[in-house]
């Protein structure tokens, strides 16, 4: 390992949002370490890649749906069976499109922009890093490691799957979302442990490009952190796209010739080609031996941060999934901002720093059907209600009883809002339908800027029959004093 350490004005540990902090400090020497795929989670495995292939499994889904606007295959008939003949995924070419053509140039092209004549200022290391001391980190592992410290680290780490005990010790063969949108061929049969936002995205997309989905969930319901309408509506739905084993959990796995077992606690086993790791993820804080850096960790790993997004070690900053528990994309972005701020201009002592912000964060789920949210659930709200003496109103608006619902023969979405009937304010609003994590939009402004909502209903037009106007009726249908 190198004697002398190498000394930054900025170290930045990750390269999903932390990569933009380093943007306009061209004066400042910095340091920018990734154990991984330059680009971070979002752009290489999460966000981006996944909704790419959501977006190809939507269509197969309103192809071998398409009779019910009566329209079907050329020379089908109109009790023609499903998926819609003559329609198949060409997995190979699905890949390419997304990885070869999008993605992966992407990661590349910024990791060579960070490595090239455009950023002299800036040093990329391609390992892990490790706390030694204070604002001190070793990079890589044995003889070749190497030790640079900095005036200001910003750690944006992330998370990993979690890996399920049972799992772990059986030594099987898994899939995660690292790997699982890269496999050789689409398997028969799959399936997918975990009821949240991303086992629901993948089972939809698996199971509309023809794949053999089974979920195996601990709850009794899918995505049950969300509304209790949500989650109980789309449980049901579910059922109607792959197979549900709810509320069960896997004692025991094996694999023999290259088909895997489980065996749930119930006693029964199911044979699959893949195994698809979705019960949550793990935050990368625990691989940073962060005690050495006096940085402080919860008990689930996340790196503790205050409300500007500094550690307990000073000098020290994190931010996106390594450090909160909303683990999405525009959240990490916001924070990274923040932080940027708060490394050039803000200082340490708290004088002009930005805070992060964690209220009237929204979010969309891409599965089938789509959902967006925003706010306090229902259960949440009426809690609220009661410690505060307030009056909640509740709006269920159904797809079908809009004009453009009637169009896409959708009889199953709906747009919920929870309101406080006697400040006419938005507490919380979920849909779930066609455009869901799109039309939330609108009900993230009336909550972010806390309007009226008799006015936010009747002081602006609502284009006519357009999709919006289930939100305009399910903000006229609240009991608003």
């Amino acid at each position: 390992m190198t004697d002398s350490p190498e000394h930054f004005d900025l170290i930045v540990v990750g390269t999903g949002s932390g990569n933009s902090i380093p943007a306009e400090l061209n004066d400042r020497t910095i340091a920018i370490v990734e154990k991984g795929v330059f680009g971070g989670t979002c752009i290489n495995v999460g966000c981006i890649p996944t909704k790419m292939y959501v977006y190809a499994a939507d269509v197969a889904r309103e192809l071998a749906d398409a009779g019910r606007y009566d329209l079907y295959p050329v020379g089908g008939a109109a009790d023609a069976p499903v998926p819609v003949a003559g329609w198949k995924v060409d997995w190979d070419a699905l890949k390419e499109r997304v990885f070869g053509r999008r993605i992966d140039p992407i990661s590349r092209g910024g990791e060579e922009y960070r490595r090239g004549d455009e950023t002299p200022n800036i040093t990329l290391f391609s390992d892990i890093a490790t706390f030694t001391g204070e604002r001190t980190l070793r990079i890589g592992e044995g003889d070749d490691a190497r030790t640079i410290t900095g005036d200001q680290i910003v750690l944006a780490t992330g998370t990993r799957t979690w890996v399920p005990d049972v799992i772990r010790d059986s030594g099987i063969p898994y899939r995660t979302n690292a790997d699982v949108m890269r496999m050789d061929q689409l398997p028969r049969t799959m399936v997918i442990l975990g009821g949240g936002i991303i086992a629901v995205e993948f089972a939809h997309v698996f199971s509309a490009l023809g794949v053999d989905v089974t979920v195996v969930n601990r709850s009794d319901s899918l995505l049950r952190r969300f509304d209790a309408t949500v989650s109980s509506r789309f449980t049901d739905l579910a059922q109607g796209q792959w197979t549900n084993l709810l509320g069960h959990t896997v004692t025991d796995a094996r694999a023999d010739g290259g088909l895997v077992t489980l065996t749930l606690d119930d006693g029964r086993e199911i044979d699959c080609d893949e195994v698809l790791l979705a019960q949550g993820r793990v935050p990368n804080g625990d691989l940073l031996d962060a005690a050495a850096g006096g940085v402080d960790l919860a008990d689930d790993g996340r790196i503790l941060v205050d409300e500007y997004g500094r550690t307990s070690a000073e000098g020290v900053w994190a931010l996106g999934d390594a450090a909160n528990e909303l683990q999405l994309k525009h959240v990490a972005n916001q924070e990274a901002r923040a932080v940027f701020h708060n490394v050039t201009v803000g200082g340490t002592d708290g004088g002009d720093l930005v805070r992060f912000e964690h209220d009237n964060v929204p979010g969309g789920i891409f599965t089938h059907p789509q959902i967006g949210y925003v706010g306090m659930t229902e259960d949440e709200a009426r809690a609220w209600a009661e410690e505060n003496g307030r009056t909640v109103t509740v709006k269920i608006q159904e797809y079908a009883d809009v004009a453009y619902g009637w169009a896409m023969e959708d009889t199953t979405g709906f747009c919920k809002l929870i309101a406080d009937a006697d400040s006419h304010r938005l507490l919380g609003a979920h849909i779930m339908g066609p455009q869901a994590a799109t039309l939330i939009q609108l009900l993230v402004t009336a909550i972010e800027f806390d309007l009226d909502l008799a006015e936010f209903a009747t002081r602006q037009y609502w284009p006519h029959p357009s999709l919006s106007e289930l939100v305009e009726n399910a903000v006229l249908g609240l009991d608003l004093r």
